[in-house]
């Protein structure tokens, strides 16, 4: 690992390196973009709004799926590329992110990292953050859909179970079993223990790799034409395994 990360600006350079689709920028959040803490009543609608015309068949159960999950996956991507590929805690609370059309696309991040803190500490305050920004979000879209709590748990766990998928290709080099105690810690930080998990599989060449074993369901399949995702609970144990299996073959391929 190079030299952390020591501003926000470095910081949002490196997950754009990495992801290749992490866009941000730094700087305080606009008056029309969701931030922690904000009244996101205006911003929460329009995005209701945009999912309910575009996805008329599916109905509640994914609009409201949708716009949970659309508000997590950049602050949970920053999170573990500070913690895993720069070394440094982000501070999530000063993330501000855009919506436009049925997607939250584009963060700008307020405030610089703080280096210097053992992995433990940053997995386990960054963990508390996202745990924070996930409760703090399940209310508002409470406002304008019904969420429950447990499917919400079980949602942000599969977030952060792909997330660790997404290190094992980009650092194929590491052990399997590091990246799950990794994983392990990061759901005991965010209260997540149980729900949800990863498993080991053998591929083709002979490496060892991680799949996701998930409790939550994502509700794509109510999109027409109705198809189940790699990684859904709902299909038989061996099919899943052997889509995901098909999908990390093609994912580490060379």
């Amino acid at each position: 690992m190079s030299s952390p990360p020591a501003t926000a600006g470095e910081l949002i350079a490196l997950s754009r390196k990495v992801t290749d689709f992490l866009d941000g920028e730094p700087g305080g959040p606009p008056p029309d973009w969701y931030r922690v803490g904000g009244d996101n009543s205006a911003v929460l609608g329009a995005l209701h709004a945009e999912l309910a015309r575009t996805y008329p068949e599916a109905g509640p159960p994914l609009w409201a799926v949708r716009l949970f999950t659309n508000l997590l996956w950049q602050p949970a991507y920053l999170a573990v590329i500070g913690v895993h590929f720069g070394g440094v805690l982000p501070d999530l609370h000063a993330v501000s992110q855009r919506c436009a059309g049925i997607h939250a696309d584009g963060y700008r991040l307020g405030a610089d990292p703080v280096a210097g803190l053992g992995e433990d500490e940053m997995i386990a305050r960054a963990g508390a953050q996202l745990k924070a920004m996930a409760g703090e979000l399940l209310a508002e879209v409470n406002a304008l859909e019904k969420l429950k709590r447990l499917p919400a748990r079980r949602l942000l766990a599969d977030r952060m179970l792909g997330l660790m998928t997404f290190v094992q290709r980009k650092r194929p080099q590491l052990d399997p079993k590091v990246i799950s105690g990794w994983c392990a810690r990061w759901l005991e930080a965010m209260d997540l223990a149980g729900q949800g998990d990863l498993e080991a599989v053998r591929l083709k060449d002979g490496r060892e790799a991680l799949i996701i074993k998930r409790k939550g369901c994502c509700l794509d399949y109510l999109i027409p034409p109705g198809v189940y995702c790699a990684s859904c609970p709902k299909q038989p144990d061996a099919l899943r395994i052997a889509h995901q299996r098909a999908e990390t073959e093609a994912l580490m391929a060379g």
